[in-house]
């Protein structure tokens, strides 16, 4: 599956409902980091750098919820098809 440049905007908005299903909070913040999946003081948090493209956004979600344990969760067979292609291609 190819995914297109204009459907990436949507698949972050997507993939950050799916975050919040699974009581994380998704977080853009500044620094010299990547990103990732992170527990502070008992919340799950997903930070992700917000200089970063927009795809490198939507690839650190998809493997952050990879790590969470989305596979447990209901989704579209289309999300879940981009979260496993995503998450492979790291």
């Amino acid at each position: 599956m190819k995914i297109k440049e204009k459907e990436f905007e949507n698949i972050l908005q997507d993939l950050k409902q799916i975050a919040l299903q699974m009581g994380a909070k998704v977080r853009f913040e500044r620094g010299d980091f990547k990103g990732g999946y992170c527990i502070m003081k008992e919340d799950k948090i997903i930070v992700i750098n917000k200089l970063s493209p927009l795809q490198k956004k939507v690839l650190i979600l998809s493997n952050a919820l990879k790590e969470l344990g989305v596979d447990e969760v209901y989704l579209t067979p289309r999300m879940r098809e981009i979260i496993e292609q995503l998450s492979d291609n790291t």
